[in-house]
């Protein structure tokens, strides 16, 4: 097998990865990642981004460039190369710029839109995202927050959620990117149904689990207590959970959290549904910050994303870690091929 040359292996899953935000840490983390020789024989690779901010950190970390290159405007799955670089040379990003900027905002959503379209068109099986600034995609005018919702959006999926996976635990958030206090006036049995069913099929589909088992956290401490430290659990939770049920899933709680994470790190369950952001990243950054990967569910392809940002103030200094990117990467791997031994098992 040759690694800029053909590659003999033709049932190798295709992976897409964007760049990110050229003036943080994306660049370095992506090719520090796919320097790893044992990432590059377990898949071929596309990276959406640009091959001059890429030469620059490979330069800076004494690493040989390994990647072909082509003009972004003609992505094909059947590149000769284990690993090429679709060129956005359109767009430049001055090495000096460590911040957020509508330059590598534009930039970077439009990594990302490709991405999505190459995924949803069959030229790629899998994007892994290197980390973007939420800033720069909003002074360059987006039209989203961050990934999740332009990836809903481009795939015109009504419903999502955000799946992290860090080891032991794999865990979905029923609330996201809600201010505190704002989330009882959110907080319907559909957004609790909604990542119970969503993680459920997810958990089949691309991890192999035939009947997943999972356990759902309480939003109040004690689970409540009968209703003296509130009634979300007996009018919101205990319903959406009964809703699932109903539905084949085989999920239980609520349970207060101070103890669910727990067992479900010791393998009493498959996943877990959080109800709100830190009540679910506290335990998955805890237990295993470095290997974190966001994985976005609901979609009709495969996403994956470190669960760190873009680090602007380690940017332009060979500091970054890569260990993050090397997860998201392999998770879309394993997805990609789970997936697909999925579809045979069900063709045969």
């Amino acid at each position: 097998m040759k690694e800029n040359g053909h590659n003999s292996i033709s049932d190798q899953p295709v992976i897409g990865i964007t760049m990110g935000d050229a003036a943080g840490i994306g660049p370095e983390v992506v090719v520090k990642a796919l320097a790893d020789p044992e990432i590059r024989k377990a898949a071929k690779f596309i990276v959406f981004g640009m091959n001059e901010q890429l030469c620059y950190v490979a330069d800076a970390a004494e690493i040989e460039p390994f990647w072909g290159r082509h003009q972004h405007e003609k992505i094909s799955r059947d590149y000769p190369y284990k690993v090429v670089v679709a060129d956005y040379d359109e767009y430049s990003v001055p090495s000096w710029i460590r911040g957020a900027s509508k330059m590598a905002g534009e930039a970077s959503m439009e990594f990302c839109l490709d991405a999505i379209d190459a995924a949803r068109n069959g030229i790629i099986d899998a994007v892994a995202t290197a980390p973007i600034s939420k800033k720069s995609w909003n002074l360059a005018g987006a039209d989203w927050p961050g990934h999740t919702e332009m990836l809903a959006e481009r795939c015109k999926s009504p419903r999502k959620a955000m799946m992290f996976v860090a080891e032991p635990l794999k865990l979905a958030l029923a609330t996201i990117h809600e201010a505190l206090f704002d989330v009882r006036n959110k907080f319907t049995i559909g957004c609790v149904f909604e990542p119970i069913d969503l993680l459920n099929d997810a958990l089949k589909m691309y991890f192999d689990i035939r009947v997943p088992k999972i356990g759902v956290a309480a939003l109040n401490p004690h689970a409540g207590e009968d209703g003296q430290f509130g009634d979300e659990e007996k009018r919101i939770i205990t319903p959406a959970i009964n809703l699932a049920r109903h539905h084949g899933i085989n999920c239980l709680g609520p349970f207060s959290a101070d103890t669910l994470f727990l067992r479900a790190a010791q393998a009493e369950f498959d996943g877990v549904v959080a109800m709100y952001h830190d009540q679910g990243m506290i335990p998955v950054k805890l237990l295993n910050f470095a290997h974190a990967v966001n994985v976005t569910i609901g979609i009709p392809i495969i996403r994956t994303s470190p669960a760190h940002g873009t680090a602007f103030d380690i940017a332009g200094k060979n500091i970054a870690d890569a260990t993050g990117m090397k997860s998201a990467i392999t998770t879309a791997i394993q997805m990609a091929m789970t997936k697909k031994n999925l579809e045979l098992r069900i063709q045969n």
